[in-house]
């Protein structure tokens, strides 16, 4: 199951929590909102199979749709791609982590300095 996958992931990655800020939905399943400094990088929603997550830009995005990576991310801008239930774990790990990594980087010089670590 992809939750199980992401929150093994995204639980290591220095300062991500995870939150459900929208609550169950209609089948009482949450979201799984992961967020570094309070901005989210991925999410699992309470219905859509699969995790969504930010890439670097719309190009990119497109990109992983158009090889069949993903697909649109809904409600989501279009540099979000939807990764499937069967992504493999390489790949999830390599979408989850550079997601992670692109919203880091913008976050402030000071939020950055009061967040642990990371080396990857």
């Amino acid at each position: 199951m992809i939750r199980k996958r992401t929150q093994k992931i995204c639980s290591n990655l220095a300062g991500a929590e995870v939150s459900d800020p929208w609550g169950p939905g209609e089948d009482g399943q949450g979201h799984d909102a992961w967020k570094i400094g309070g901005k989210m990088f991925a999410c699992i929603g309470s219905k859509t199979p699969g995790v969504s997550v930010k890439t670097d830009s719309i190009e990119t995005a497109q990109m992983l749709i158009d090889v069949g990576v993903g697909t649109k991310a809904p409600y989501f801008h279009r540099s979000w791609v939807l990764l499937k239930e069967d992504t493999d774990e390489d790949e999830l790990r390599l979408r989850l982590t550079n997601a992670y990594k692109i919203i880091r980087s913008k976050l402030t010089k000071k939020a950055q300095a009061e967040l642990p670590p990371f080396d990857g």
